[in-house]
């Protein structure tokens, strides 16, 4: 790995896999409930540990374990466990926010990051956590400039983590912002008793809401419905100026989204790092790049906080602004491996040649491609309908666990 380090969300294995196949150098996910994604994905269990280190060691890809939620008495027993199973299977890091995830990470030798919801904006608290960890992620709110003069200030002043290195400074590169300080958010325990910082966000701020006047009843629906909404951080258009601070690590946000994100985003990031560290980095690359990220799902994209802004970007609708979607055709039957053929049953939407296929599979990752030749039940033909069983040539293995989508345009 050279420059800095494209972290890539997990929420299951075809995730997992997308982001090793695009070009990860370290994916981040989570584990049964206790982490800040609980109920916005699928999560990984204990016994998937192993597989998760076998399948990122092949490539070197850096393992994180996301821990960094609140923590009760009651959760003690079930983080020494979480953090004993990661240690056993070779996991590279613990992020965590609370002392006792970090006290017992350091208690069995386990490399610490620090996770966004402590809050860090300044060096002195770099300096306090050093002494615990060797990775921390800066607050969302703060400016490249910030960011920047806390990473002269670690390397003017030396400053190095359990591990002797010079700490390093993770930042958030793209995805869902919160409208709360570093995602400490409460709406969603006040309304409902699920608390965001358990990893149970109800998500209140993407709903619409129209304000009252309790003396009068009148009632006001503001011009921007969705006020508490932010756009989605994007920063591949400055992404030359944010290498520039000297973080070291890149985080993708993103383990609630579907796998097909993670492999685009993760391949367009990783060939926008690739241009800045060759020197091609281009306002017309830049371009291509903003429409591939538009295709999968956002909320419309803003820079966040790194280039002075004041107040936030608000999304001006409760959903998705992709310019395309996948819709779900059928699944897989069989793989040939001598011709590289992929058999499918079609159970839903038809497909034809021309169209842009999508096939997702736990261990298949998310592959991409046009569709220029297929047989269908055993004939050639340019058209599949519900039903019908096709096969497709692939340069790739499929599986019978495998899903087949089409794209298409919203």
């Amino acid at each position: 790995m050279t420059g800095m380090e494209l972290m890539a969300p997990a929420g299951n294995f075809e995730s997992l896999q997308a982001a090793i196949d695009n070009g990860a150098d370290s994916v981040y996910f989570g584990v049964d409930q206790l982490n800040m994604r609980a109920r916005a994905s699928i999560n990984f269990t204990i016994e998937d540990l192993p597989e998760i280190v076998r399948r990122c060691s092949e490539k070197n890809v850096r393992t994180y374990l996301t821990l960094n939620t609140i923590i009760y008495d009651h959760d003690l027993s079930i983080i020494k466990t979480l953090l004993d199973a990661g240690k056993a299977a070779g996991i590279t890091a613990v992020i965590a926010m609370d002392q006792a995830v970090i006290a017992y990470a350091r208690q069995i030798q386990m490399e610490v990051h620090i996770s966004t919801q402590i809050n860090i904006t300044n060096i002195e608290t770099v300096k306090f956590y050093a002494l615990f960890a060797d990775t921390m992620v800066m607050s969302r709110e703060l400016s490249l400039r910030q960011v920047k003069k806390i990473c002269e200030q670690i390397e003017r002043e030396q400053i190095t983590g359990p591990s002797g290195n010079l700490v390093e400074i993770e930042v958030f590169g793209h995805g869902a912002l919160c409208m709360a300080v570093s995602g400490k958010c409460y709406l969603s325990l006040h309304s409902h008793n699920s608390s965001a910082n358990r990893g149970a966000c109800k998500q209140n701020c993407r709903k619409k809401y129209t304000v009252t006047d309790q003396e009068t009843g009148f009632e006001i629906e503001l011009d921007n419905e969705y006020m508490m909404s932010p756009k989605d951080l994007c920063t591949l258009d400055f992404l030359d100026k944010v290498i520039d601070t000297g973080a070291k690590v890149l985080k993708i946000e993103g383990r609630g989204r579907a796998p097909e994100y993670v492999a685009k985003v993760i391949k367009t990031y990783r060939e926008a790092i690739d241009a800045c560290n060759e020197g091609s980095y281009t306002p017309e690359k830049v371009t291509a790049w903003m429409s591939e990220l538009e295709k999968v799902y956002n909320r419309g994209f803003w820079s966040g906080y790194y280039l002075g802004q004041k107040l936030g970007e608000w999304s001006d609708g409760p959903g998705s602004k992709a310019t395309q979607k996948k819709v779900y055709v059928g699944k897989g039957v069989h793989f040939f491996p001598k011709p590289s053929i992929a058999e499918f049953k079609i159970e839903a939407y038809d497909i034809k040649l021309g169209d842009t296929i999508l096939i997702t599979g736990p261990t298949t990752g998310v592959e991409e491609m046009t569709l220029t030749e297929m047989m269908v039940n055993d004939e050639r033909n340019d058209v599949a309908k519900k039903g019908d069983s096709c096969t497709i040539p692939t340069n790739f293995r499929t599986r019978p666990s495998d899903k087949l989508y089409k794209i298409v345009k919203e």
